[in-house]
C-alpha cells in the first residue's frame, strides 16, 4: 500500500466484526508507533494493550463516549512519560504523533481503528489513571480501538486551497 493512499483513505472505523486481531499484528501496530517521531528522540510513550472483553466494556464507564469498544476486539492505550519527557507540550506532541502511526499500521493491516481522545478531561484522565492503575508520571493520551471494520466510511474531500498560505497570511 502507497502512503498517500493510507494517508488519504483512513477513516475512523467504529464498527467491528467478531475477530481476533493476533499477537503478530499487534506486535506489528506497535512497533509502527515506537517509530514515531519524538522531541529529541526521547521516545516517551509507553503503551496499554487491552484484549479482554471485560475490560474493553469497563473502559467505557471511564469513556462515555467510547461505545465502539463494545465491538472492538483490542484497544492500545497511548500514554506519555512524564518522567522521561518533562515538557508538557512535546509529550502531548510525541504522544500524537505515535498515535497516528498506530492509525496507519492498522490500516496498512486491513485492521479498522478509531483515535478517543482522552488528555484534556480531566475526569476522563482520572477515570483511566484510576481504571489501569496508572503511575504518577504517566499521562493517558488517547485510546484507538481496533477490530476488523463492519462498515464502510466513505471518503470525502477534504483538500480546501483556501486554508494554504504561503510566506505570510
Amino acid at each position: 500500500m502507497e502512503i498517500q493512499e493510507a494517508l488519504l483513505n483512513r477513516r475512523s472505523i467504529r464498527k467491528y466484526k467478531n475477530k481476533k486481531i493476533s499477537k503478530e499484528e499487534i506486535d506489528k501496530i506497535l512497533k509502527a508507533a515506537m517509530y514515531a517521531p519524538s522531541a529529541m528522540n526521547l521516545q516517551p510513550w509507553q503503551f496499554i494493550v487491552v484484549d479482554d472483553k471485560d475490560v474493553l466494556i469497563e473502559t467505557i464507564k471511564s469513556i462515555p463516549y467510547a461505545e465502539m469498544l463494545k465491538q472492538s476486539a483490542a484497544a492500545i492505550l497511548v500514554c506519555g512519560d512524564a518522567g522521561v519527557e518533562k515538557n508538557e507540550s512535546w509529550l502531548l506532541q510525541n504522544c500524537s504523533a505515535s498515535t497516528q502511526n498506530i492509525l496507519l499500521s492498522a490500516y496498512g493491516l486491513g485492521i479498522g481503528s478509531c483515535w478517543i481522545g482522552i488528555q484534556g478531561m480531566d475526569d476522563i484522565v482520572r477515570n483511566i489513571k484510576l481504571q489501569f492503575n496508572l503511575p504518577d508520571n504517566i499521562v493517558p493520551f488517547s485510546l484507538v480501538s481496533l477490530g476488523y471494520p463492519a462498515e464502510e466510511v466513505k471518503v470525502e474531500e477534504r483538500f480546501k486551497k483556501e486554508k494554504i498560505h504561503f510566506n505570510k497570511w
